[in-house]
């Protein structure tokens, strides 16, 4: 492959590939445990994140961290072109590529990785694979599709560039009351109800290869060749210097145009809602609670205002019962609660608006009950004896919390948590 130069990318770009190839074949199945975010940020240590089944604190019921379950990291090419170089056309030229994929990061809902959780499990991802991966919202198709490259021989070479693809699912470990073998209760990360599937990719990298070439089993430039109809009589034709149609790459353009109306399609679940709420009847406990912070007058308290969040208000004789909420068509999984929180004063059920259900710090408000996903919530308990609780919400995955303790404060979603202990609450019968 002396006969390929790019400023000197070539041969930095071989030894990537070697060491790379060997590194996806492990990874392949792979089974990632906790770890660090990988690129800008500093790796962590497996002390650094809880495990399943260590002690947590009634602090830590108001917050989550990542686990990573599965991995698969598959060399993708996501700009092609053959291209044909004859006698007296050698030297550097500038090619334009044909997109081919378009890899988008995205993890669970939040296709632009907002929230701490998901750039924690995108970094436990990297950390664990030894990639560095991206941990942040990119898109391969802000990537220029321009290649320079000097060839100092005649052929029929594929201008590429690619990158690997990393997909895979992910758990959410909660803090959560645990019974013993001995019948008492103690606190312990437990692997949440919620879960998800995340993609990102590593650094893209562009070369030029011909059929003739040997190169890396399972590598980004292993792909490109395949795209080049090695073999047919395409690649042995007499042709005209410039571009090739080849049918493999037009195969894997019709490919990325079905992939690009997927990623439209999960854009839109992911910017937008579960279809709207149908009002049901719900069956709900006897009985009313504040959601109280611990320790401290102020409660969840329900707006009186059309398009207002519920706040931390100071329970009061004119509080007219929006501080009282009802637990609405319960159940239990593993000790985790599921239900609806139905105000008594105003008779809505909280939610978390649709609209900006993807954002994160989104606030709580109240709206008409229904059979929606967005107004369900699982409660984490503290042992028996202790009415501290943390609340998440099911369709996002988020936790309830606040950002500072103040009357008129919303309360509000956050990925992970409120890590000061600020999503903890209280589940006071009144």
């Amino acid at each position: 492959m002396s006969h390929l130069r790019s400023s000197g990318r070539w041969a930095r770009g071989l030894v990537a590939l070697t060491v790379t190839a060997a590194s996806t074949l492990a990874a392949v199945t792979a089974v990632a445990g906790p770890a660090a975010a990988a690129g800008h940020r500093k790796p962590a240590t497996t002390a650094d994140k809880p495990k399943l089944g260590d002690a947590c604190a009634s602090t830590d019921l108001g917050t989550r961290h990542p686990f990573i379950k599965t991995t698969e990291v598959s060399p993708t090419i996501t700009h092609f072109k053959g291209w044909y170089v004859t006698q007296g056309t050698t030297g550097s030229q500038t090619i334009s590529t044909n997109t081919q994929t378009t890899i988008s990061v995205s993890v669970g809902l939040n296709g632009n990785v907002q929230g701490s959780f998901a750039v924690d499990t995108l970094g436990m991802v990297g950390a664990s694979l030894g990639l560095n991966v991206q941990v942040n919202y990119s898109s391969t198709s802000s990537v220029s599709n321009s290649i320079t490259w000097s060839f100092f021989q005649p052929g029929y070479y594929g201008l590429y560039k690619g990158t690997k693809k990393v997909t895979g699912t992910y758990g959410s470990l909660n803090c959560n009351r645990v019974r013993q073998g001995d019948g008492s209760y103690a606190l312990k990360w437990v692997e949440g109800p919620d879960s998800g599937s995340y993609t990102t990719y590593t650094t893209v990298e562009e070369g030029a290869v011909r059929c003739e070439d040997k190169v890396p089993a399972n590598s980004i430039m292993a792909k490109a060749q395949s795209l080049l109809d090695c073999g047919s009589a395409t690649a042995t034709a007499k042709h005209p210097a410039g571009p090739v149609p080849s049918a493999k790459a037009e195969a894997a353009k019709a490919g990325h145009e079905a992939e690009s109306a997927a990623k439209a399609e999960k854009s839109v679940k992911a910017t937008g809602s579960p279809a709207p709420a149908t009002r049901a009847a719900l069956d709900c406990r006897s009985g009313a609670y504040r959601i109280d912070v611990p320790g401290k007058p102020l409660n969840w308290s329900a707006p009186l205002l059309a398009n207002d969040g519920i706040r931390l208000r100071q329970s009061t004789i004119f509080s007219a019962h929006l501080d009282n909420w009802f637990l609405c068509n319960v159940t239990e999984n593993n000790g985790v609660l599921e239900a609806s929180l139905k105000n008594w004063g105003n008779g809505g059920c909280a939610t978390i608006p649709a609209d900006i259900a993807n954002l994160e710090q989104a606030y709580l408000t109240t709206a008409n009950c229904g059979e929606d996903d967005l107004q369900r919530f699982y409660i984490y308990r503290d042992v028996p004896g202790s009415s501290k609780i943390g609340v998440q919400n099911k369709y996002t995955g988020s936790m309830m919390g606040h950002d500072r303790y103040a009357d008129g404060e919303l309360i509000r979603q956050y990925s992970s948590g409120r890590q000061d202990g600020t999503g903890t609450y209280t589940l006071t019968g009144v």
